[in-house]
């Protein structure tokens, strides 16, 4: 393999050829971070981030180049500036604009668990004859493993009756995590019951430690429930069914009450 003739050239100069380079960097830098620190950047940024400046080095390769070094990076921060810019405009929540879940009165008089225990129910699916899951665990009703055999039989009854017992250990558990301030002052019911499903889906210790969790105890109660949106992937990849079950949790989140 042989570099072109004017490679240094093209690496000095090409704006094109250095907004590949930071498009690319912008899409590995969260999965980094949080391989390293164990804390969310926010993805929907980065992602769109990453690809205006993609596409900006698309049309640099159509387009005349500057004349000139210093040109050509006041080039280059000018077009960083504006993907900047409007990634942060792109990257804002726009679940449910106009929409409420349930209603002021609801979220007020209902506790939390009759409004987590049907959401969690509703995204966990039930198969009430115990089964092995993809990892060989026997597995029951909403996904209860402890204590099952496989064989084991539990009606629709028994197994909203184990989820509720679930979702309120892992509601108080969630709760461990919060500020004095935040349990104050910061919680809906409808609030508490979209953490909750966070962090029946993830883990306690996932959701408690969560950008969206410090959010909330810091009093950035958007910024929380946004947060609570970038739990979407499985795998390494965006699956749609957690995308559908975090809009959900974000629309409570955000209910007034």
């Amino acid at each position: 393999m042989k570099l072109v003739g004017n490679a240094k050239r093209i690496a000095a100069v090409s704006y094109s050829f250095w907004l590949t380079v930071a498009g690319i960097i912008s899409m590995v830098v969260p999965e980094l971070f949080y391989g390293a620190t164990g804390i969310d950047l926010n993805p929907y940024l980065f992602w769109f981030i990453g690809i205006l400046l993609l596409i900006a080095s698309l049309i640099g390769r159509l387009i005349e180049q500057p004349q000139g070094v210093v040109r050509n990076w006041i080039r280059i921060f000018a077009v960083v500036v504006a993907v900047l810019a409007a990634s942060v405009v792109l990257s804002r929540p726009s679940y449910g604009m106009g929409q409420v879940p349930v209603s002021e009165e609801t979220a007020a008089g209902s506790d939390v668990l009759e409004i987590a225990v049907p959401l969690i129910a509703k995204w966990e699916g039930k198969r009430n004859r115990a089964y092995l899951d993809i990892v060989g665990v026997p597995t029951i009703c909403y996904g209860s493993t402890r204590g099952v055999q496989v064989g084991d039989f539990m009606s629709d009854q028994q197994c909203l009756s184990l989820l509720r017992a679930e979702v309120a250990e892992y509601h108080l558990g969630w709760q461990a995590y919060l500020a004095p301030e935040t349990l104050a002052k910061r919680l809906t019911a409808a609030r508490e019951a979209a953490y909750t499903s966070l962090a029946f889906n993830v883990g306690i210790s996932g959701a408690g430690k969560s950008t969206a969790t410090r959010r909330l105890n810091t009093g950035d109660i958007a910024g929380g429930c946004h947060a609570i949106t970038w739990w979407n992937k499985a795998g390494g990849r965006v699956v749609r069914g957690l995308v559908n079950r975090r809009a959900e949790e974000y629309r409570l989140c955000m209910a007034r009450g």
